[in-house]
């Protein structure tokens, strides 16, 4: 368990596969590009080996990724924990009976949906996703959880912007990998 990265590579810096993208997608953002970090196959390993780590004794049952890019991780996070994966989407696709949340934005508001029966009542769920920034999106996800009859353990991610202070929002352990 959780040895898959130190027996294909030595430890790499991971924070050297994360690109700044400035004035993208507006002028004044710098985006923080993972692409670089999925496509190297000791540096994402590597991220999943340490983002799981926190919470391999917690009894997770169930790992949910946040859309889109949280999927790619929760996968990963779920076969090392040894746990099933589930779904937090945008409203409409997801193909059958959801629960949903609404959450406010700085400009308007947002939906997430999860499956009604992604989870067995009581389960207990860990929260994946790639970037905590204002914290909004990991907030309804918790609250999405909650409603749909899960017990939340806690939220891995691969960056924090720690600056938007996102990490305010939620109260459940939370580990960040790269903090920014």
């Amino acid at each position: 368990m959780g040895t898959y990265a130190a027996t294909i590579a030595p430890m790499v810096d991971l924070y050297e596969y994360i690109v700044d993208v400035p004035d993208f997608p507006e002028p004044g953002i710098i985006f923080k590009d993972i692409t670089p970090l999925l496509a190297s196959p000791a540096a994402f390993l590597q991220a999943v080996d340490e983002m799981a780590e926190p919470f391999l004794v917690s009894g997770v049952d169930i790992v949910v990724g946040i859309e889109s890019r949280g999927f790619l991780l929760a996968g990963s996070i779920a076969e090392r924990i040894g746990s099933g994966v589930g779904l937090v989407r945008k409203p409409g696709k997801l193909p059958r009976d959801t629960v949903a949340v609404t959450y406010d934005l700085e400009y308007g508001t947002d939906t997430l949906e999860i499956h009604t029966d992604a989870f067995p009542e009581g389960a207990r769920v860990l929260i994946v996703d790639d970037v905590l920034a204002t914290g909004g999106t990991l907030a309804a996800s918790r609250e999405l959880i909650v409603k749909a009859g899960g017990v939340v353990v806690g939220a891995t991610m691969l960056l924090e912007l720690s600056f938007l202070d996102g990490r305010s929002r939620f109260d459940d352990p939370l580990h960040a990998l790269l903090v920014y």
